[in-house]
């Protein structure tokens, strides 16, 4: 069984090896054993200090099998982007050329250097390692987030945003950033993906061009790019998208990559949970699978389960117990795993 807890100091050596797994692009996990450390760290005061309101509080999670103790991925939080250093995106926008004398109207795509998103909670640093990426485990990683979100409103904001990884070919080139970044940073790719993932961004306002930039005069490569994802990253829009996040024509500066937004309570999974009173005995395992989580902060865990209602009582496996650190009796919150939102 999988169950999702806070990450801890012992999670150090395999949160670097994802680090190293991800490769380009993945910006919130750099490859830095100092820094991840320091992340790691960060989460530890998080969850053990009295938070009433948002923050630069950092959250990550993993995902632990209870059978061995292997943990197989990660996924994160931050509570609120840009406070502590600013958070860029550009605006995609419109521009009107008219000419009544000339009877001309031409209108262009640009791209504009914001902070729009500064102070929005961020769902960040999704990665599963591929030979987990099976039984809706991917679904559990990335919606257990939501949970402790719902379980704990007061630490987030009330829009959240979620920044999906652009595309890049096969040798992790980027064509957004060939076709456009790489003329002012004058650096590959890579390189000004580490920079930012180590929270060096004073060189991106340095650097970057102050006005708006018109998308047509950019490579056609870079342009077919522009709100694309990774192949790898498919998945995890499909499911955010779900849950009722929307594309609001905001885009990496880098990459190019979509950031999905919504407000924090009309995510399905937190506007549908529920709490109920757990029961300890036999489950039908021919219904849906539900996300349940405990109602705990430090000691936070959440997994992906069958079982049976009556009321407010829900009966869960003693396994599902086990991995929840539950007892007859305690709350549960529950969620039926898989959903759309409705409108």
């Amino acid at each position: 069984m999988k169950v999702i807890r806070p990450i801890c100091a012992d999670d150090l050596d395999i949160l670097h090896q994802i680090a190293i797994d991800t490769g380009p692009g993945f910006t919130s996990l750099p490859d830095n054993r100092e820094l991840l450390e320091q992340r790691i760290s960060a989460t530890q005061k998080a969850l053990h200090s009295d938070i009433q309101q948002c923050g630069p509080e950092h959250y990550l999670f993993v995902m632990e099998e209870t059978d061995t103790g292997e943990v197989v991925g990660t996924c994160g939080i931050d509570a609120a982007v840009g406070l502590t250093s600013p958070f860029y995106h550009y605006r995609i926008g419109t521009v009107v050329h008219a000419s009544r004398e000339l009877k001309v109207h031409n209108s262009f795509r640009t791209l504009y250097l914001c902070n729009d998103y500064t102070g929005c909670t961020e769902v960040c640093t999704l990665y599963l390692q591929p030979d987990a990426r099976h039984s809706a485990n991917g679904s559990l990683l990335s919606k257990s987030r939501f949970l402790f979100m719902a379980e704990h409103p007061q630490r987030f904001a009330k829009k959240v945003i979620a920044e999906m990884r652009g595309y890049t070919d096969e040798q992790g080139q980027s064509p957004f950033w060939d076709g456009l970044g790489k003329r002012f940073f004058s650096m590959e790719y890579s390189e000004a993906d580490y920079l930012t993932g180590s929270g060096n961004k004073v060189f991106i306002a340095e650097l970057m061009p102050k006005h708006s930039i018109y998308i047509h005069l950019l490579p056609d490569e870079a342009q077919a790019v522009i709100g694309a994802v990774h192949p790898n990253t498919e998945p995890a829009r499909k499911m955010l998208e779900s849950e009722g996040f929307r594309y609001e024509e905001y885009v990496d500066i880098f990459d190019g990559g979509p950031t999905l937004a919504i407000r924090l309570d009309d995510i399905r999974a937190i506007h549908n949970s529920r709490y109920q009173k757990a029961h300890i005995g036999e489950v039908d395992e021919s219904g849906p699978e539900f996300l349940i989580s405990n109602t705990g902060l430090a000691d936070f865990r959440c997994t992906k389960a069958h079982i049976n209602n009556s009321g407010s009582i829900t009966t869960i496996s003693q396994a599902t117990a086990d991995a929840l650190q539950v007892s007859a009796g305690d709350t549960l919150r529950i969620v039926e795993l898989k959903g759309r939102v409705t409108s």
